[in-house]
C-alpha cells in the first residue's frame, strides 16, 4: 500500500508540474502557415483571461512574442536621434541608447502591468492589464526640429564645412525638457476622464496623430532611399557624397537603385507574412521583414562588423550620462507631445480592456484610465531621468492579445523580462545600430504609415457635421502645410539683438509654428471649444445615430404630395369623362 500510494502521489505530482509548465495549449496553432493549400482549423484556441491560470512554457512563448512585436518601435526613436537626422552621436553613444531604450521600456512596462494602489486615495498608478510602453514617435518630430533650431542657433557644435557634430548636450537639452514638461500628464491624470475626452475628443487626438505619421513617413522615405543625413542632398564633394559616408561599406550615392531594393525586400516581405504567416509572424511581421533585409544586406555586403566588435558584452542604465539643461524653445511643443501621449494611452487602455474582454464603462474602468495616463506621466518623468526621451504605451501588442487570445498578466511579466534581456547584452544593440539605412527605412515607412492611418481610424469615428468638417478643415490646413513647408515661418522674427531670453520666446514660437501636428492639436483644441454645435449638426447626428435615416426623415411629407397628386389625376379623369358623356348623351357614374 505504501508503494501504491507513493506511487499515486509521484503520478499526481508530474501531471500537476506538467499541466503547470506546458499545459494543453494547442502550440502548433501559433506556428501554422495561412497556406492556400493547407486545411484552415475551425477550432477556436482558449482564450486565457487577466487572472487565469496559465502554463509557464506558453507565458515566456507569448511574451517573447509580445517583446518581439514591440522590438521595431522600441529601437526606433533612439536609432533616429541619434543619427545623422539628429545630434551625430558616436556609435557607441547610439549603441548605449539603444541598448538603454529596451531595459526602460521593460522595467517601466512592469509598472502598467501591475497596478498600485495609492494609499488612502482613490488613485492607482497603471492599468493592471498588459499595457507595455515604448519609446514614442511622436516626439521625433519635435526633436528633429529643435536639433536643427539648436545646430542653426550655435547651441550645438559644426565644423569649419558646416558638417554638423556630435551634439550629446542637445540629446541632454531634450530629455530633461521632456522629465519638466511630464508634470503636465500627471496633473491631468488627476481629471475625470469625461472631462478629458470633452476637452480633447477624438476630434483633437485624430488629426494630431494623422499628421504626426505623415511628418515620420518623410524621414522613413529619406532612409529607404540611403539615409536622412548630410547624403541626402547628393552633394558633389565632401565626405557625403555617397551613403552613409565615404569608405562604409558599399557606399553608394542617395536613391540608387540598390537602395531602393533592399527597402523594398523589408517592405515585400511583411506583406507576405501577412498574407501566409502563421499567428506568431503576422504579429512580428515587421521584425521578420527587418531580419530578411538584414540577410540580405550582409550577403551583399553592407554591414560593417567594427562596431558589433567594438561594443562591451553588457550595458546599463547611466553607463553614458548626457548634460542635462531646460531648452526652452522646445517647452511648447513637448507639452503637446505628452498631450497627444495622454490620449494615445486612453485610446490604447480603451482597446485593451475591449480585447482583454474586460468592461469599457464604469468606475473600474474609470479606475484603469486614471491608472494608465498617471503611470504614463510617471513614466515619462522617469525615462528622462534614466536618459530616455519620453515612452507612451504602446497598441500594437492589442493586436497580439487579440491573435492570440492570451491577456494574462503573465505574459506581460514575460514580455519585461524579455526586453530587459535584450536591452543587458548590448551586442544586442550594436547588430541594430549596424543595420543599414535602406533596411531600416523600408521598416519604419511601414511603422510611420501605421501611425497616420491610427489618426484617420480615430477620425472615422466623429460625425461629419458641418461644424466638424470645418474644425478638421481648418486644423489640418495649417498642419499640411508646416508639413509640406516646414521652414515656412523661419523668416517671420528678425530680431538680432543679445537678449536670449526674448529670442528664445521666439525661437519657441518658430518651433510651434513649424510642427505641424502641434499647430493642429492647438487649433483644433481651441476651435472645438469655440464653436457650438448648430442645430443642422443634431439634425445629421440624429440621422448617422439611426434614430432616422435620409430615406425615411421625408417619408411623411412624401405620402401627402403623392395623396394630392392622385387626387389632383383623379379630379382630370372626372372632369374628362363628364365632358365625354355631354357629347355623346350621356352621363357617366361617378
Amino acid at each position: 500500500m505504501p508503494v501504491i500510494a507513493a506511487t499515486y502521489c509521484g503520478s499526481n505530482l508530474l501531471l500537476q508540474l506538467r499541466e503547470g509548465l506546458v499545459g494543453d495549449y494547442d502550440y502548433a496553432f501559433l506556428f501554422k502557415p495561412n497556406l492556400p493549400f493547407m486545411r484552415k482549423s475551425r477550432r477556436a484556441a482558449p482564450f486565457f483571461g487577466l487572472n487565469d491560470r496559465m502554463p509557464v512554457l506558453l507565458a515566456l512563448l507569448l511574451g517573447f512574442q509580445h517583446a518581439l512585436s514591440m522590438l521595431a518601435g522600441i529601437i526606433t526613436p533612439s536609432i533616429i536621434l541619434a543619427g545623422q537626422g539628429g545630434v551625430n552621436l558616436s556609435p557607441a553613444d547610439s549603441q548605449y541608447l539603444v541598448s538603454t531604450s529596451l531595459i526602460v521600456c521593460g522595467i517601466l512596462s512592469s509598472i502598467q502591468i501591475t497596478r498600485f494602489h495609492i494609499y488612502k486615495s482613490p488613485y492607482y498608478i497603471g492599468t493592471g492589464l498588459i499595457s507595455v510602453v515604448g519609446t514614442s514617435f511622436t516626439v521625433i518630430p519635435v526633436a528633429t526640429g529643435a536639433f536643427a533650431q539648436m545646430y542653426a542657433t550655435g547651441f550645438c557644435p559644426k565644423a569649419a564645412d558646416g558638417t554638423k557634430l556630435p551634439c550629446p548636450q542637445g540629446y541632454g537639452a531634450l530629455i530633461a525638457t521632456g522629465t519638466v514638461c511630464a508634470l503636465l500628464e500627471i496633473l491631468l491624470s488627476f481629471t475625470r476622464p469625461r472631462m478629458l475626452k470633452r476637452i480633447f475628443p477624438p476630434l483633437v487626438t485624430g488629426p494630431t496623430v494623422t499628421l504626426i505619421g505623415i511628418s515620420l513617413v518623410q524621414s522613413g522615405f529619406e532612409d529607404w532611399a540611403g539615409g536622412s543625413g548630410s547624403c541626402y542632398n547628393r552633394p558633389t564633394s565632401g565626405n557625403f557624397t555617397v551613403c552613409p559616408a565615404v569608405g562604409a561599406p558599399h557606399a553608394l550615392p542617395w536613391g540608387s537603385a540598390e537602395f531602393i531594393g533592399l527597402g523594398f525586400s523589408v517592405f515585400v516581405t511583411i506583406i507576405i507574412c501577412e498574407r501566409f504567416g502563421s499567428p506568431i509572424m503576422k504579429s512580428c511581421a515587421v521584425v521578420i521583414g527587418l531580419l530578411v533585409g538584414c540577410i540580405i544586406a550582409g550577403a551583399a555586403g553592407y554591414f560593417s562588423a567594427s562596431g558589433i566588435n567594438a561594443a562591451p558584452a553588457a550595458s546599463f542604465i547611466w553607463v553614458t550620462t548626457f548634460p542635462l539643461s531646460v531648452y526652452g524653445p522646445i517647452v511648447l511643443p513637448l507639452l503637446a507631445v505628452y498631450i497627444v501621449l495622454m490620449m494615445e494611452a486612453i485610446g490604447d487602455i480603451t482597446a485593451t480592456c475591449d480585447v482583454s474582454r474586460l468592461e469599457v464603462e464604469g468606475k473600474l474602468f474609470d479606475s484603469r484610465i486614471q491608472g494608465g495616463v498617471l503611470a504614463d506621466g510617471i513614466n515619462g518623468l522617469l525615462s528622462g531621468l534614466l536618459t530616455i526621451t519620453p515612452l507612451s504605451t504602446f497598441a500594437q501588442n492589442n493586436g497580439v492579445i487579440a491573435l492570440t487570445r492570451c491577456a494574462n498578466r503573465k505574459a506581460g511579466y514575460a514580455c519585461c523580462f524579455f526586453l530587459l534581456i535584450m536591452g543587458v547584452f548590448s551586442k544586442f544593440a550594436a547588430a541594430l545600430v549596424a543595420i543599414p539605412s535602406p533596411v531600416l527605412g523600408g521598416m519604419t515607412t511601414f511603422l510611420f504609415s501605421s501611425v497616420a492611418i491610427s489618426g484617420v481610424r480615430i477620425i472615422s469615428t466623429v460625425p461629419f457635421s458641418r461644424r466638424n468638417r470645418f474644425i478638421l478643415t481648418a486644423a489640418m490646413s495649417l498642419g499640411f502645410g508646416a508639413t509640406l513647408v516646414p521652414n515656412w515661418f523661419t523668416y517671420v522674427f528678425t530680431y538680432t539683438g543679445g537678449n536670449h531670453a526674448k529670442q528664445g520666446f521666439f525661437n519657441a514660437i518658430v518651433l510651434v509654428c513649424e510642427t505641424g501636428f502641434a499647430l493642429t492639436a492647438f487649433v483644433a483644441i481651441f476651435l472645438n471649444l469655440v464653436l457650438e454645435e448648430e442645430v443642422e449638426d443634431e439634425v445629421v447626428d440624429e440621422i448617422m445615430d439611426g434614430k432616422n435615416t435620409v430615406n425615411h426623415t421625408d417619408d411623411e411629407a412624401d405620402r401627402e404630395e403623392w395623396a394630392r397628386i392622385e387626387r389632383g389625376h383623379h379630379g382630370e379623369d372626372v372632369e374628362k369623362r363628364v365632358e365625354s358623356a355631354d357629347v355623346d348623351g350621356d352621363r357617366p357614374k361617378v
